[in-house]
């Protein structure tokens, strides 16, 4: 019994000691934890509890001006009203403010709900629309709204509790002399995720309601122009009430983009456009009896000497208001509709087009720096190898000719039999181990081929054909073109039979030897033809690198960045490239080649009546062949004296007919505004400033008189003798396809 007994004390002990040890280790696990709470990381909740004190309020910067280079504004901000909701009085009232997004939406004409997602705040599993602003800021619903809705809201606070009428600015293109630049200038649209978490990244505020810039000078300036929004730290109470203001930092508005554009120039080269483009299409091709489609067409205008782009035009364009405000799905289909031309893209430096004969400085170049004379050559009408015959224009004939009335006249067999000597120099169809490639490499040198970075998003790089881009694109290639030389192309076909057998013999040609550089690709090639092609803007960046003694320039837009209150902020002076591998007498009968095209030659029916005296022009035409497709237009020109020629213009029409016929009379058109000639008052420097506009201290930009609109005449006939503008035939080798 008193065992039994001893036995039970035994456990009632050793169960108390238990509930012992677990009292005491879970007050010493409470201690330390409080410990560690308080003590070793108490500073770092205690800076959490203050944040959730404070909410930051961010205030948009008004965005940077874009000027042209006299200070007239080509994009600015205009004044206009928006609607705003404050969330937490909205959501205060008795059904959550129910009753006002019906109204709101009834009066914007869109749905509650599509109103109530951009008022909700954006989370990890939140859809867009969201906000991701802070909620203390009133969030911004509706822009450029008319004043009668603003006026609703203001006078009917009872209706509307929580919505806010005020004043807000949007992007304003003033268009001085009624120019577009659309492709210049590029649009805003809100910033993307990436973005987003990009500026989160360095720091940076920002909000998925900002306007980031997209394409043109908005995007390549967008960091200056969008300036640094405020930043306003607001105490807030429990429930999310603001209290007081803990810190403020006012915005910090954007900065002006002072331009190379000229407003009046950029107008006249539109309207130039517009010309050659409607000159085209009076006249009838006479390959297929058809007026020409002159479906699209670019003209850049380059300062010689700097490099810097005074005017640049595309067609078919678009009104940049469209994405004021943001942008429908449909006006955006609009502007890539392939069948409409695709109106988003930027010919002058996003399109491609064969160079024709304005290719032939290039050739020139490469003959004179690899031991061709300027002496005798024989311009027969045609040239024949293996089979294949490549003709001159037509048929002409000038017998033997020197190489400047070569260039003069554009006589094709000339450089024809040239480039097919240079192709068997490297061995022909068995090359030497590292061909020289005389043409290939000299385009390569003038820029062709490469992108010329100008300060643009999204340029094209063209391209120029040798034996390593042959054998490239072979690699890329060739599986495809086996399978078409066997099945065809029965989706052309059906409505163009004739153009899918060609196809099918290219392909099956290609797929056994396409990697080869062959004869008619050299000969092709040495005209601007086959595999050869450029931008405009490269073009005109070639004829600026003679023009100016062999400096290839880095064209560029932008000339500087000051501040609203006229500070210089940033200067972008000239960029050098680098210097041609051309001699200076390579040069200079270059430059009197030219000058003889511009005033005996294929272009002078473009200058009758110009002041050669005074301002003497410089010229190439050319008339490139593309197969499936009529003729590109092409012209290049340059003038000026003083201390060099100082302005170039290029102009290039996709299907639009020869170069003189259709280009050339906008080309010299855009020539004389650039030398005052249209005014009567010619000066050989050029009548475009060469200072930056003196912007006021209190931000106003320089007076100016009012831009006019210019008038519009019709097109003039095509010159007589535009057939002499170098189009290239080949029977026998019919071009290579381009676009």
């Amino acid at each position: 019994m008193t065992s039994a007994r001893s036995r039970l004390a035994d456990r009632r002990r050793t169960r108390l000691m238990v509930l012992r040890v677990l009292v005491l280790a879970l007050l010493a696990t409470l201690v330390g934890r409080l410990w560690y709470l308080q003590v070793r990381t108490g500073q770092t909740f205690r800076d959490a509890a203050a944040a959730n004190d404070v909410r930051t309020v961010v205030t948009p910067a008004v965005r940077g001006d874009i000027l042209d280079d006299l200070g007239r504004p080509l994009v600015d901000n205009r004044s206009a009203l928006s609607l705003s909701v404050d969330r937490g009085t909205l959501l205060a009232g008795r059904d959550h403010g129910a009753a006002t997004l019906a109204r709101l939406a009834a009066m914007l004409g869109t749905t509650p709900q599509a109103i109530s997602d951009e008022l909700r705040t954006c989370a990890p599993k939140v859809p867009k629309p969201c906000w991701n602003g802070s909620p203390l800021q009133p969030i911004p619903i509706a822009r450029n709204v008319s004043v009668q809705q603003a006026l609703s809201v203001a006078e009917q606070h009872e209706l509307f509790p929580g919505v806010i009428a005020g004043p807000d600015t949007i992007r304003r293109f003033p268009a001085p002399y009624s120019l577009n630049a659309a492709h210049i200038l590029g649009y805003l649209s809100p910033a993307t995720e990436k973005e987003l978490s990009s500026a989160a990244a360095k720091g940076e505020v920002m909000q998925r309601s900002d306007l980031v810039g997209r394409a043109g000078l908005e995007e390549t300036y967008d960091s200056y122009l969008r300036g640094k929004p405020g930043v306003t730290q607001v105490a807030v109470d429990i429930v999310g009430h603001a209290q007081s203001t803990v810190a403020d930092t006012p915005p910090v508005n954007g900065d002006h983009l002072v331009t190379s554009i000229d407003a009046r120039i950029q107008a006249v080269a539109e309207r130039e456009l517009g010309n050659a483009v409607a000159r085209a299409r009076s006249q009838t091709s006479p390959t297929n009896g058809k007026p020409y489609a002159a479906d699209s067409a670019a003209v850049v205008v380059l300062d010689a000497r700097t490099g810097r782009v005074v005017a640049m035009a595309s067609t078919p364009t678009y009104d940049p208001n469209v994405w004021t405000g943001g942008i429908s799905q449909g006006d955006y289909a609009a502007l890539t509709d392939q069948a409409a031309g695709t109106p988003l893209l930027s010919r002058a430096y996003q399109g491609q087009f064969a160079p024709g004969s304005t290719f032939k400085a290039v050739t020139t170049s490469a003959m004179l720096e690899n031991g061709f004379g300027t002496g005798t050559y024989d311009c027969s009408p045609s040239f024949s190898y293996g089979g294949q015959s490549f003709t001159n224009f037509e048929g002409e004939a000038f017998g033997p000719i020197s190489l400047k009335r070569a260039i003069e006249v554009s006589c094709d067999t000339v450089f024809y039999r040239v480039a097919f000597e240079m192709w068997q120099r490297d061995g022909g169809i068995k090359p030497v181990p590292h061909p020289a490639e005389p043409i290939a490499t000299m385009a390569h040198a003038y820029g062709l081929g490469a992108k010329t970075g100008i300060d643009l998003p999204g340029e094209a790089p063209g391209d120029i054909q040798d034996r390593a881009e042959k054998q490239s694109t072979w690699n890329k290639m060739h599986g495809i073109w086996c399978k078409r030389a066997k099945d065809g192309y029965p989706e052309v076909a059906g409505s163009d039979p004739a153009r899918a057998a060609y196809l099918q013999s290219i392909a099956k040609e290609n797929c056994i030897d396409g990697n080869l550089y062959k004869p008619g690709d050299a000969v092709i090639s040495a005209i601007g033809q086959g595999g050869d092609l450029v931008t405009p803007l490269q073009l005109a960046r070639v004829y600026a690198a003679i023009a100016n003694g062999g400096t290839l320039m880095q064209p560029q837009i932008g000339r500087a960045v000051v501040t609203p209150d006229g500070k210089l902020v940033k200067d972008l002076p000239p960029i050098v490239s680098r210097r041609l591998p051309v001699s200076g007498s390579t040069l200079a009968f270059l430059a009197d080649a030219l000058h003889g095209t511009a005033t005996e030659g294929t272009a002078a029916p473009a200058f009758a009546g110009w002041p050669q005296n005074i301002i003497p022009t410089y010229a190439k035409t050319g008339t490139a062949e593309v197969y499936g497709k009529q003729t590109t237009s092409c012209f290049v020109a340059y003038a000026g004296t003083g201390t060099g020629p100082r302005y170039v213009v290029a102009m290039m029409v996709s299907q639009g007919g020869t170069g003189v016929g259709t280009s050339g009379p906008s080309v010299a058109k855009i020539l004389q505004a650039l030398f005052g000639v249209d005014m009567g008052k010619p000066d050989p420097n050029g009548t475009l400033p060469t200072a930056l506009p003196a912007i006021r201290p209190d931000g106003l930009l320089p007076a100016l008189p009012p831009a006019i609109t210019l008038p519009t005449p019709p097109p003039p006939p095509a010159p007589a003798g535009s057939a002499g503008s170098g189009t290239q035939t080949a029977s026998g080798s019919a071009p290579k396809p381009t676009t």
